[in-house]
C-alpha cells in the first residue's frame, strides 16, 4: 500500500460520526475518501467550505470549489460556503472537533512544527497555528522520514506551530500518542518491527510490552 495511503486510512478510523473536521492541504485532504459517507462527517477548509468530499473524477473539476491549497473538492448533499472570518471564527472559538495536519516536525514533548522561514520558497504559518490551538483533538499526518532523516525528533529545529501538545502522530511506520511522559508507541505499521520505528526515530520512543500491528 502506497504510504500516504496508509497514513490517510489510518487516520480515518479516529474520525467518528458527525464531527466537524478540518483537513489540512496535501497528505491529510486524502482522509476524506476513507471515512464514509453514513458517518455523516463535515469537513472543513479554512478558506471557507464546510462538506467538503472527495477529489472530483478528472474532468469533472470546478475552479470555484477547492480546499484551502487550491486543490480540487467535491462538496457533499448539505455543504455550505461561508467567508474567511466566518470560518476562523469557528477555528478559534473551539468549535472544531478535529484538525488533521501535515508536519515537519513532532518532539518529545509532542510539540510540532510545520512551516519555515516566511518568504522563502517553502511552506508558510497559513491557518495551522489557529488549528493547533483551537480545535478540540489535533492529529499529525505525516511521514516518518523525508531524505533519510526522521522527522520525529528530539525537539524542533523549525519555529513551533505552537506549544499545544498534539494529540496524536500518525506516520507510514507508527501511531505515536504523545503524553506528558513522551511519545508512546501505540501501534506499528503492516509488517514494520519495533526495532525499524525505534531505528528510523531521532527522539526517544515509550515502548509498552505489547505493541499491536495498524489496521487498515
Amino acid at each position: 500500500m502506497d504510504p500516504k495511503e496508509l497514513i490517510a486510512r489510518r487516520v480515518a478510523q479516529d474520525i467518528k460520526p458527525g464531527m466537524l473536521v478540518n483537513l489540512g492541504i496535501g497528505l491529510p485532504s486524502m482522509v476524506a475518501n476513507f471515512v464514509p459517507a453514513e458517518r455523516g462527517v463535515f469537513f472543513q477548509a479554512e478558506n471557507g467550505v464546510i462538506g467538503l468530499g472527495a477529489r472530483p473524477p478528472e474532468g469533472m473539476e470546478d475552479k470555484h470549489l477547492t480546499d484551502a491549497g487550491g486543490g480540487f473538492v467535491t462538496a457533499v448533499p448539505g455543504a455550505a460556503s461561508i467567508d474567511s472570518a466566518m470560518s476562523f471564527g469557528l477555528i478559534r472559538g473551539g468549535h472544531l472537533d478535529m484538525t488533521v495536519l501535515g508536519g515537519l516536525e513532532v518532539d518529545e514533548q509532542g510539540r510540532l512544527a510545520n512551516w519555515k522561514v516566511p518568504g522563502k520558497m517553502v511552506p508558510g504559518m497559513g491557518g495551522a497555528m489557529d488549528l493547533v490551538t483551537g480545535a478540540a483533538c489535533v492529529i499529525v499526518a505525516m511521514q516518518h522520514c523525508v531524505k533519510g532523516a526522521s522527522k520525529i525528533v528530539r525537539d524542533c529545529t523549525l519555529p513551533l506551530t505552537a506549544l499545544r501538545r498534539v494529540d496524536l502522530v500518525v506516520t507510514d511506520l507508527a501511531v505515536l500518542r504523545p503524553t506528558e511522559a513522551g511519545l508512546v508507541l501505540q501501534e506499528r505499521a503492516p509488517g514494520v518491527t519495533v526495532a525499524q520505528i525505534l531505528a528510523a526515530s531521532a527522539a526517544r520512543l515509550i515502548v509498552p510490552d505489547r505493541v499491536p500491528e495498524m489496521v487498515v
